[in-house]
């Protein structure tokens, strides 16, 4: 016989750890707020790597960055690949050059004729893209957000007992912010002590997450709206529960293959994408959470709710 577990009736553990992370990220956020990377706040980026000597030193980098009187702050972040990635406000094309020339004269080669300084990648984006960039965003994802609660009550149309189509509408978006919101905080965290900046990737990671949540949710609200068609309307409680030991290993399954998957690309998948593949693990391991130990609970809350 296949075992069952009862979930619902531990519910408030599942919604008590959800509701500590979220509101922890959120003190994260209110303090310490996101770190804007180029993409949104507009300037230049350039990544250079060293392949001849040893590396400088961070200080000793940000130190001759500096005196080039480049204006506003310069920030120097190491790579995983032997070398540096250097932001500073918006140049023009001939600034850029003169900023290589004069980085590979100031850490030359120990081989005559041979060069120390590899660029790898150079990024310039003005501040007013930057602000039309911020304002798609806000947006895109309020777009994505009522598209969503739209879809999920028309598809659940039918659906009367013991709440109406809509509020499965709510609650999935509810879960979404669960998932955005822990996402954002770890962000938020890396931005403080880490020096880690979101940017365009990570609107597109928060997107991607939002699909991909949304998806969980939903095939645990079918398997319930499947369930209350042909069971018992007495224990609304019980309903749930089996319907989501009915798709639990489903669930867990596509989520751990997804996971493996992003691991890798976090570990091996070059500097450019790595914070991106970050997001999509926190997003995407919450987001199976939420579906499981957040949405099915909240449900049965709020049915309760009604029926009192």
């Amino acid at each position: 016989m296949k075992k069952t577990f009862d979930i619902i009736s531990k519910k408030t553990i599942w919604l008590s750890i959800s509701g500590f992370l979220v509101v922890t990220s959120l003190v994260f956020l209110a303090v310490w707020g996101l770190k804007p990377g180029l993409d949104f706040t507009g300037g230049s980026l350039l990544e250079v790597r060293f392949t001849q000597n040893a590396l400088p030193d961070t200080s000793t980098l940000r130190q001759h960055m500096n005196s080039m009187n480049l204006g506003g702050e310069v920030v120097v972040q190491p790579t995983d690949n032997d070398g540096y990635i250097i932001r500073y406000q918006d140049i023009s094309e001939d600034t850029h050059q003169k900023i290589v020339t004069s980085l590979r004269e100031e850490f030359p080669a120990e081989d005559e004729g041979q060069t120390n300084l590899e660029e790898v990648r150079f990024e310039s984006i003005g501040p007013s893209i930057g602000k039309e960039l911020r304002t798609q965003t806000a947006y895109a994802i309020s777009i994505t957000l009522i598209a969503i609660i739209a879809y999920i009550a028309w598809a659940f149309r039918k659906v009367s007992w013991p709440i109406k189509s809509w509020k499965y509408g709510v609650i999935a978006v509810v879960a979404l912010f669960h998932d955005i919101i822990i996402t954002m905080g770890l962000f938020s965290f890396l931005g403080h002590f880490y020096n880690v900046d979101v940017g365009l990737p990570f609107v597109a990671a928060l997107l991607t997450i939002l699909g991909y949540s949304v998806n969980d949710t939903i095939v645990m609200f079918d398997r319930i709206r499947e369930n209350i068609g042909r069971l018992s309307h007495s224990d609304f409680l019980g309903l749930v529960n089996r319907s989501i030991n009915e798709t639990l290993s489903r669930s867990i399954n596509t989520t751990f293959t997804t996971l493996l998957a992003l691991i890798a690309i976090f570990f091996w998948g070059g500097v450019t994408i790595k914070y991106f593949a970050l997001a999509m693990i926190c997003g995407i391991f919450f987001g199976s959470y939420s579906s499981i130990f957040v949405a099915s609970p909240l449900l049965v809350i709020w049915g309760k709710f009604r029926q009192k």
